[in-house]
């Protein structure tokens, strides 16, 4: 079975950063599975710079709904980042797709796994209470998946600053 490790943080923290530090230490031939859409000139910017501190190295999967699938079929090709969870979600729920029936497929799924997998999510719920129903519902799925995830995971980090904090296995539960 193959490692793996969920890491979360709130916007800014550096978590994609030591996300794809990792998993270039976890093997050769990394591969990138990415679950954002080009929607508008920011996004496609904030792409291009992922992709060009990533370099050539990496293969790019982009894959905004299917997860689980693009695990099996990229698994024993190299480890593999997903990145990021929270844009997965908010897809899912964009598609009005069963969003938890996704993330437990997801949690399954990674015991399966042959391969490393590094998963990066936005912590969410630090913050105050969103204004507005929709806004509140994303965060209540957010924090939900959060937890399905980092239950299924070997490890599980917070990024801070750009340094990770270890939070799983945590002797303490």
């Amino acid at each position: 079975m193959g490692k793996s490790i969920l890491i979360t943080g709130g916007a800014r923290s550096g978590k994609s950063r030591i996300a794809e530090t990792w998993v270039q230490k976890l093997g050769q031939a990394p591969i990138y599975i990415a679950t954002a859409t080009y929607t508008d000139s920011e996004m496609a910017d904030r792409i291009a710079r992922h992709q060009a501190r990533r370099g050539p190295e990496w293969h790019t999967i982009a894959e905004p709904m299917d997860i689980v699938g693009a695990l099996q079929d990229s698994d024993g090709a190299g480890p593999r980042l997903v990145d990021c969870l929270t844009l997965w979600l908010s897809n899912l729920m964009q598609d009005e797709l069963d969003w938890r029936t996704e993330g437990d497929r997801l949690a399954r799924s990674l015991a399966a796994q042959r391969s490393p997998v590094v998963l990066v999510t936005n912590e969410v719920g630090g913050g105050i209470v969103p204004e507005n129903a929709i806004a509140r519902a994303f965060r209540d799925a957010a924090g939900t998946l959060n937890q399905t995830i980092a239950e299924a995971v070997d490890e599980v980090y917070l990024a801070v600053s750009g340094y990770p904090l270890k939070v799983k296995p945590n002797d303490c539960l």
